[in-house]
């Protein structure tokens, strides 16, 4: 879903003329069902079986491309498909949280890097190949909408998997919910106030390697001179494998580091990587360079992302606690995109690029000044 909207439809707007800071926004949009995704994220915890929201929500999310396919990409239609992203991103958070709990339960804490390597191989590969295929489909094939069409079918068949992986145990619950619903309350709580709960709270809710420029490559692709192929493959089949790569070895890395130190780390190469972009010539070869390093980057903060939430939560109401922190990641992905798309608008695409990395690295020095005046014993408990 995000790699059809920020790849296929993004661009389809701008050459539709539909203005960069107006696909940011829309872009932007995709990301509150995900920021306040928390708020019903017990729902799962406390409900169905948690490979029964997967089917459920997958099915709707591949419903939701479909008819984000169908709806021209036109500036008169903008309301449509702001309605389309909506319900897409509603389904697509149960779809998250279901895929969540099950890592939870079924990884062993000396994995859980790598776990969240693959975790988010899977999904920045497939926004990538997503976004991609969808873009040469829209191009190569009679209609548009076709290519929603076969990209719905693709994340329907990802239920397939289900078949392979164990369910885990349902959190007891009382006869009356909203005891069942105060213990997980009470469960998140008890992360929420120790050190490394508070601290892995921080360094998602910061700007630090959030990657939002990569939301924008296809609709700035123009100041580079890149073609709709170029496109199309960069920022799709080749971001995606670049991106998959990217997530293992930050996996890996993270088991081998303190997982907040990796995180911090990958969001400085980020920031490197941008004023490199800024600073190198409009070419399409330098675009294809660096939205490649930049794809491979963003693959390692993904990764440490991952890694730092499932270090933090341990079991219990495992997708509450997981989306809670997820929440606050999504905040900064948000309003970056918009930062970035305001910066574009101001000062082009080094702009764009400055501005990133400018207030990454200034979300860097707050967690380093907050990690060193934290004490290191652990917080009492409740």
């Amino acid at each position: 879903m995000g790699g059809y909207l920020t790849v296929a439809i993004a661009y389809l707007l701008t050459q539709a003329g539909v203005g960069v800071e107006e696909v940011a926004e829309l872009v932007a949009f995709s990301y509150i069902p995900h920021t306040w995704k928390f708020l019903w994220a017990p729902v799962v915890d406390t409900t169905l079986s948690r490979k029964t929201w997967y089917l459920s929500a997958g099915l709707v999310s591949a419903v939701g491309i479909f008819a984000t396919g169908v709806i021209p990409a036109e500036h008169r239609f903008l309301p449509l498909l702001y309605a389309a992203v909506l319900v897409s991103n509603v389904a697509v958070t149960f779809l998250a949280m279901a895929s969540e709990s099950l890592m939870a339960y079924n990884t062993r804490p000396d994995q859980q890097g790598r776990a969240g390597g693959w975790f988010q191989a899977g999904n920045l590969g497939g926004m990538g190949l997503g976004g991609g295929a969808g873009l040469w489909l829209a191009q190569n094939l009679a209609e548009p909408w076709m290519a929603g069409a076969v990209l719905a079918v693709a994340c329907a068949l990802c239920a397939v998997a289900l078949l392979f992986v164990p369910e885990p145990p349902r959190i007891a619950r009382s006869s009356h919910y909203g005891r069942t619903l105060l213990a997980v309350l009470r469960d998140l709580w008890s992360v929420a106030r120790s050190r490394t709960g508070i601290l892995a709270l921080l360094i998602c809710f910061l700007p630090i390697g959030t990657g939002a420029a990569s939301n924008l490559w296809s609709a700035v692709a123009d100041d580079w001179h890149a073609s709709a192929d170029t496109v199309a493959l960069v920022t799709g089949a080749l971001t995606g494998v670049v991106c998959a790569i990217g997530c293992l070895v930050g996996g890996y890395g993270s088991d081998r580091m303190d997982r907040k130190t990796s995180y911090a780390l990958y969001g400085l190469l980020m920031a490197i990587c941008a004023v490199a972009m800024a600073l190198a010539p409009r070419t399409e070869a330098m675009y294809a360079t660096f939205v490649l390093i930049y794809a491979f980057i963003q693959g390692l903060t993904y990764a440490g992302f991952t890694a730092v939430v499932l270090e933090a939560i341990g079991l219990g109401a495992a997708a509450t606690k997981y989306n809670l922190f997820a929440s606050l990641s999504n905040m900064p992905i948000a309003y970056m995109t918009v930062v970035d798309g305001w910066g574009h608008t101001r000062w082009g695409a080094a702009g764009l690029l400055e501005t990133e990395a400018v207030i990454g690295l200034a979300g860097i020095v707050v967690f380093a000044a907050v990690a060193m005046a934290l004490p290191r014993r652990a917080m009492p408990a409740l």
